[in-house]
């Protein structure tokens, strides 16, 4: 009973002494376990939302406009009117050259009737010279008065058709004054108001911009030239934007635009990601933080980047721990084992384990600590810490 209760004390007396001693010269690792999942590498880009079409409605003529008939957010049909100019200048052009092509079809009437006389003459002439009846000169004189004549009525015709262009221009002038939309959509802009004078002598004026379908928007980003090269069209996209944090919305790549674009000697390239707008939630303008995904792998073996580039600190300088292949330090016995692998796809956080003797569930070294305060600690997942030996 004696001897019971000496061993008892000895062996808390052990325990007590490595926990004074022994702890605070202790180190730890911290660990996480190899497991399976996706690994996604991808390009990271900021754009804007923007309708796949938008339409700019302008004016082809100046004028006053007297009548809005489309505003923000109006759904609007082909040819619907959206707006009016003061057609009344251009109904008195029209008026004008009504009144010069009249004039000219009775000017070309008045010189028929000379044409016909001077056919008439011409024959009577004709008819003399034949008898010997009128000298040469005569006959002449008729032919000539007759030629001219023909000529009048060729330029009394000519004059019609140049009144008359002038004015089919003038009615299609005075139809510009009706603006209307050019396509079905809706009308996301509106830059025009009642009374409000439009000069189109330079520059056609932007009245309305109309997006076809709001159901499908596109993201314009920008993407830098170093990750421009492995983004190709077709590859999957996935946004989100400030007014819903908490949701991720769907894409592909659509164009990889050749234009390049400079801002203080960066140079970007727009690539151009399409996404379904069913519920409208996206609108034009929104600022879109975008993940083009380049490559990925499904339900894969990996592990995480720090494992890969964690060396033990007593090993570092140990070039005979280290190989010339991607590893990483296993705990197996209480010691830690580095285990080469067979490294795929990175997408800087996790790594795919293509081969190695390593299985899922392993825990692999992170990092490691040094524990002053207590004989356990847990890692990074939960887990327990395991101490050097």
């Amino acid at each position: 009973m004696i001897s019971l209760a000496i061993l008892s004390a000895l062996i808390l007396a052990a325990v007590v002494a490595w926990w004074t001693f022994g702890s605070s010269a202790t180190g730890g690792y911290v660990t996480a376990p190899l497991s399976r999942g996706n690994v996604t590498r991808a390009v990271t880009a900021t754009g804007s939302v923007n309708p796949v079409l938008t339409i700019t409605v302008g004016s082809y003529v100046s004028g006053v406009i007297q009548e809005i008939d489309c505003d923000f957010n109006t759904r609007v049909k082909k040819g619907q009117l959206c707006a009016k100019i003061d057609a009344r200048p251009y109904q008195t052009i029209v008026e004008q050259n009504k009144a010069g092509v009249a004039t000219a079809k009775a000017q070309r009437q008045k010189d028929q009737a000379d044409l016909a006389y001077a056919l008439i003459n011409e024959r009577r002439y004709a008819n003399l010279r034949t008898q010997n009846a009128t000298s040469r000169d005569s006959y002449d004189v008729a032919v000539n008065a007759l030629n001219q004549a023909r000529a009048q009525v060729a330029v009394d015709q000519a004059t019609i058709d140049q009144r008359q262009a002038g004015l089919d221009a003038a009615i299609v002038n005075l139809g510009y004054t009706n603006i209307v939309a050019p396509v079905d959509g809706i009308v996301v802009s509106r830059n025009v108001t009642i009374g409000q004078t439009v000069a189109s002598s330079f520059q056609t004026p932007t009245l309305f911009l109309i997006a076809t379908d709001l159901s499908k928007m596109q993201v314009d980003t920008s993407v830098s030239e170093s990750d421009v090269g492995s983004v190709h069209a077709g590859d999957k996209a996935r946004f989100t934007v400030e007014a819903y944090p908490d949701k991720t919305f769907e894409g592909a790549v659509s164009q990889v635009r050749q234009a390049p674009q400079t801002v203080q000697n960066v140079i970007t390239y727009d690539v151009v990601v399409t996404a379904a707008n069913p519920q409208l939630l996206l609108k034009p303008g929104m600022t879109a933080t975008v993940r083009v995904i380049t490559a990925e792998r499904h339900n894969v073996l990996r592990v995480s980047d720090a494992a890969i580039r964690y060396v033990p600190g007593g090993l570092s300088s140990a070039s005979s721990q280290q190989g010339p292949t991607p590893g990483v330090w296993v705990l197996r016995g209480g010691r830690p084992l580095r285990v080469a692998i067979a490294t795929g796809l990175d997408d800087d956080t996790f790594t795919e384990v293509l081969k190695g003797d390593v299985k899922e569930g392993d825990r692999v070294i992170v990092s490691e600590h040094t524990d002053t305060t207590s004989p356990s600690r847990k890692s990074t997942n939960g887990g327990p810490t395991m101490r050097l030996p």
